[in-house]
């Protein structure tokens, strides 16, 4: 994905906040082994719309700034607490021999046509919708797709369990194999059947 960004002068916290009435947003591109840190505005409804999409959080962005482009990946958004606003933006510029460490989207399908679900009724259940990476630029995914086919009752999925594309690993924290994805075994208990109540007496007819 492509944006544009402008050069901004004035800093501060009164410099920011005349900023955003104007419809800017201020933000920072930071990184790179020849750049210093440097301070950015960009039109703040463009913005909003973008980061609507999953590719801008999770991709390597184009930046258009001062007639050039560069490689930049999306770092940290700080919103206002109740309003539509975004108050400050953080870019990281990417380089072709550095590391990365990300978070990117998995990407579930294939769970209505497993065992667990055709044959057992079961409920899959997604524990991580997200997945720490590290890898090359030129390797980064926009997502992950893992296919839920084959799932089984009594079985889950974990990290070990898909395959990574070309040059991606997982990063795991605490636990070697997490679980990605759990089936749930649904047990419906019929519901007591109510007791008859029992029929009332006929009246009988009295005796003149």
């Amino acid at each position: 994905m492509k944006f544009v960004a402008f050069e901004r002068s004035k800093q501060g916290t009164g410099a920011s906040r005349r900023l955003r009435i104007t419809g800017r947003t201020p933000g920072i591109v930071y990184g790179g082994k020849a750049h210093e840190p440097q301070s950015i505005e960009l039109d703040h409804n463009a913005l909003w719309h973008a980061l609507k999409k999953e590719a801008f959080h999770a991709s390597i962005l184009e930046m258009e700034f001062n007639g050039k482009s560069s490689k930049v990946l999306l770092r940290d958004v700080q919103y206002h607490p109740f309003k539509q606003l975004v108050l400050h933006i953080d870019f990281q510029r990417v380089e072709a021999d550095t590391m990365l460490h990300m978070k990117v989207p998995l990407h579930y399908s294939g769970q209505e046509n497993s065992p667990a679900v055709k044959a057992d009724a079961c409920l899959v259940n997604p524990v991580i919708t997200e997945l720490e990476i590290a890898c090359l630029p030129a390797d980064l995914p926009e997502f992950i797709a893992v296919d839920l086919s084959g799932l089984k009752k009594g079985t889950s999925l974990h990290v070990n369990d898909i395959s990574l594309p070309k040059g991606v690993k997982a990063v795991v924290h605490g636990k070697n194999n997490p679980v990605l994805v759990s089936v749930v075994s649904v047990v419906e208990e019929a519901a007591p059947e109510a007791a008859a109540a029992p029929a009332a007496p006929a009246k009988g007819k009295g005796k003149k």
